[in-house]
């Protein structure tokens, strides 16, 4: 009986070991394409949705990890095809969530409501989209009909020097960057955030930290509208404590960037997109013209494309 309960044990701890994932459904579309099958058993997409959260809280309580993937029905059906598995066994949804989560976005799972996971989820689906389709697109300029030259590398290039730049000579605090591209087949936007407050950036050197992924994303989007000549542009907002807001940016001109007067910005935040109307400017926040970035990062030739 000894060996048995030890046995017992030592399967707990095991199972502790073993990180899990789970394909989540995140919508009624997706829900209701998996009622197809016959092993999925679930009828209502609200309890499937409670389910998913009793479960991810008792393997949080047994001190298991748990990361959530958005699971594409329709992928799924084609991984099967592909695959030559049936798409009606519990197994095959195994093994498609678990290729899922090292080629897909995932978020873990901290004890946060599944309410604010799902919107995080898509967002992290929406961004590793937006690079891909960028990153493509970039990728087919080719190369410089006149040096040879990458056009997608060295504007990428560019982007990355415009970006450091950017953080460099903005003000300590939180600062919130957003770029948009409008002169491809879909409008293109990225998001990024640079938090520290002044003391963390005065003590690291003027370093800043960056998430990698989100990083890569808007450097690939921003390299995107400068190969091609926009239309876009580049907003910062930069918040730190006992201080105002500060919002200022620029729009894609040529291969660089053209600073907006503060007045452009100001329209730009107080003007509804849809109707045209004026909004009330946000109290406690600075319309302004940015600073400067030097010769090289407004408009002109990219490094290396003198024509």
């Amino acid at each position: 009986m000894a060996h048995t309960d030890d046995d017992r044990t030592m399967g707990r701890v095991l199972r502790r070991e073993i990180a899990g994932t789970i394909g989540l459904l995140a919508d009624e579309h997706d829900f209701r394409a998996m009622r197809r099958y016959r092993s999925f058993t679930f009828d209502d997409h609200l309890a499937y949705l409670r389910q998913v959260e009793h479960l991810l809280r008792t393997r949080a309580r047994q001190g298991s990890h748990t990361t959530l993937a958005l699971f594409d029905p329709q992928e799924y059906a084609e991984y099967c095809t592909a695959k030559g598995l049936d798409p009606d066994l519990p197994a095959n949804r195994t093994r498609f969530t678990a290729q899922i989560a090292t080629t897909g976005p995932t978020i873990p799972y901290e004890g946060q409501p599944l309410a604010d996971l799902v919107p995080a989820l898509v967002d992290e689906a929406v961004r590793q989209a937006t690079w891909e389709y960028a990153a493509t697109l970039l990728a087919r300029l080719g190369a410089c009909a006149t040096c040879g030259e990458d056009i997608g590398r060295a504007a990428f290039a560019h982007a990355s020097d415009l970006v450091l730049r950017i953080l460099a000579t903005a003000p300590p605090g939180d600062r919130h960057l957003v770029c948009s591209v409008t002169g491809t087949p879909e409008t293109l936007v990225a998001v990024l955030h640079a938090d520290a407050d002044a003391e963390e950036d005065e003590a690291a050197g003027g370093a800043t930290r960056l998430d990698d992924a989100e990083a890569l994303e808007f450097t690939t989007v921003l390299a995107l509208g400068l190969a091609t000549r926009g239309p876009g542009g580049l907003v910062m907002r930069t918040s730190a404590p006992d201080t105002p807001d500060r919002i200022y940016g620029w729009r894609m001109r040529g291969d660089g960037l053209e600073a907006l007067t503060a007045g452009e910005v100001f329209d730009a935040y107080c003007t509804d997109i849809d109707s045209g109307d004026l909004i009330s400017p946000e109290s406690g926040v600075d319309y302004c013209f940015p600073p400067e970035l030097g010769a090289d990062g407004l408009e002109g030739p990219m490094p290396g494309h003198h024509h």
